[in-house]
């Protein structure tokens, strides 16, 4: 039920960005601005996640596992994998002193999963594999298209309320231009509010899909407990140590590698690391005895 939730939650989410898409479409370009926009983030943001893997690993210095150089780590992703019903992902380990962990790449079939120096350092075993279990979640739902999707979307979103701020500048949006939907303040609104909604909408995406992956990767890994536990470790790691090698590339970290909090908790692209935390301790409670930590 979890998982159905969040999923259904995603395509609401998906859906109003596309509506306000449409909306803004229409009042800015009318169709044709909006095909090219549409067209343009397109081509930025699929690109990207068509290359994802090889961006990100590249971006991050990340290296790649060689057969029996990490032998318990690659038999947790080959088990965990196999859970999933999906290939097992390449596994890559980076030089980043900050503990995280991401998945990458365009589908089960081509993917990735890389641990930070940091994280190896930080939890134990069991912890880890919670964390492994979530990033095969993130691929078995194809996670990084349904991301660069609500870019794409976002993209065109920002480049027509740009559009919209050079006709505000050349002088259209006056009252007379009623076949371009009107007005000057109409202009600025769509100008200003658009850019923040979407932007709002395609963090709450991000948000959404991690949650779902918490869902599934407790599954798979049949231990909710342990990626509670690394969740809480992994906070207060990062909080003393947040990364030094961030990328813009699509990607699924499993903590915010940034310190944040308050209003800019809205523009993130994780839930806060306690809401997450309590719902696993919940999926956990019945083997837990309904004990929290």
């Amino acid at each position: 039920m979890v998982k159905l939730a969040q999923n259904l939650k995603t395509v609401l989410l998906l859906g109003l960005l596309t509506g306000l898409l449409l909306a803004i479409g229409g009042f800015a370009g009318g169709r044709t601005g909006m095909t090219v926009a549409l067209a343009v983030a397109a081509v930025m943001n699929l690109g990207a996640w068509w290359f994802s893997d090889r961006l990100v690993i590249a971006m991050t210095r990340a290296r790649a596992v060689q057969p029996g150089e990490a032998p318990a780590l690659e038999a947790m992703v080959r088990e965990l994998a196999q859970a999933a019903g999906i290939p097992a992902p390449r596994l890559f380990i980076t030089p980043d002193p900050s503990p995280n962990a991401f998945a990458t790449g365009r589908g089960p079939s081509r993917s990735a999963v890389a641990v930070t120096q940091g994280l190896l350092g930080l939890l134990p075993q069991r912890e880890i594999r919670g964390v492994i279990a979530h990033e095969i979640a993130h691929i078995r739902h194809r996670d990084v298209l349904i991301s660069s999707v609500a870019a794409t979307v976002a993209g065109a979103i920002l480049w027509l309320a740009s559009m919209a701020r050079w006709a505000m500048i050349f002088g259209a949006g006056r009252s007379d231009d009623e076949d371009r939907g009107g007005g000057i303040l109409g202009m600025l609104v769509l100008a200003v509010l658009a850019p923040l909604a979407a932007m709002l909408i395609q963090m709450a995406v991000s948000r959404s899909r991690e949650y779902a992956a918490d869902a599934e990767g407790a599954a798979i890994s049949g231990d909710p407990r342990a990626l509670a536990d690394a969740l809480e470790h992994l906070h207060r790691g990062i909080q003393l140590r947040p990364t030094v090698n961030a990328t813009a590339a699509p990607v699924h970290h499993i903590v915010h590698p940034f310190r944040g909090g308050g209003l800019m908790s809205l523009f993130s692209t994780h839930p806060p690391v306690e809401e997450r935390v309590r719902r696993l301790r919940a999926l956990g409670g019945a083997r837990d005895g309904g004990r929290g930590r």
